[in-house]
């Protein structure tokens, strides 16, 4: 099916005025719509969360990735699934996204989660913070940043090369989307609460923008490259 944007910046892409998702956040523009991400940006890897819980065999909680809900009303009880999804490029992009929906609507419900992840995705700066390494590559983040959701909160911290990624197994899946290879994590609150638990590591992916970093540092720590 054909594209037809509603919005400006959706005809800028497809006429070509745009031709990047860099110059899109450097001009200060919003993404209302998931098509502008699949066209500047094809090929995304999706990463689903373990958010759900049943009982396994013997008691104990499994872990899916439905979560269900239940709501009283005067007709009966309404069940209602939700689903939380990461996408990525594994080198500098990745979006988080909630879907929600009717049970048995599980299709419906994932291609939500697709769209909402594709419209929330920011750049990642990469870089080699860390001290113990300095090597000047993009393996993992130029500084300390911390992130927080709900009670849950995080902190990042810039790792040396051929450490790895000492995280949870479900907040691996946003870090490799993000292509981030080594990290240092500290966690606090009530992680039990996946979907609360991977907005505030994404959170403080978000909060590497917040600092202005003086050249030096940028170039020291494999931000940018050294000028001839």
């Amino acid at each position: 099916m054909e594209w037809v944007p509603k919005t400006e910046l959706g005809r800028k892409v497809l006429n070509g005025e745009i031709n990047s998702l860099d110059e899109v956040f450097l001009k200060g523009y919003r993404i209302m719509e998931p098509e502008i991400v699949d066209f500047l940006l094809p090929n995304l890897k999706v990463e689903i969360f373990l958010i759900g819980g049943s009982s396994g065999k013997g008691g104990g909680k499994k872990r899916v990735p439905v979560r269900r809900t239940t709501r009283m009303h005067k007709s009966g009880r309404r069940h209602k699934i939700s689903m939380l999804v990461a996408v990525g490029n594994e080198d500098g992009w990745v979006g988080i996204g909630l879907g929600a929906g009717p049970m048995g609507k599980q299709r419906e419900v994932y291609e939500k989660a697709v769209r909402e992840a594709k419209k929330n995705i920011i750049p990642i700066l990469r870089g080699c913070g860390s001290w113990e390494c300095r090597c000047g590559e993009k393996h993992s983040i130029p500084l300390t940043v911390t992130g927080k959701c709900g009670s849950v909160r995080v902190k990042l911290m810039p790792a040396p090369r051929g450490l790895g990624l000492c995280a949870p197994d479900e907040i691996k899946k946003l870090l490799r989307l993000a292509g981030i290879q080594d990290i240092w994590m500290k966690s606090r609150g009530d992680t039990r609460t996946r979907i609360n638990f991977v907005r505030a590591v994404f959170d403080a992916l978000k909060s590497l923008h917040r600092y202005k970093l003086p050249e030096e540092f940028k170039i020291k720590s494999g931000i940018i490259g050294e000028k001839e």
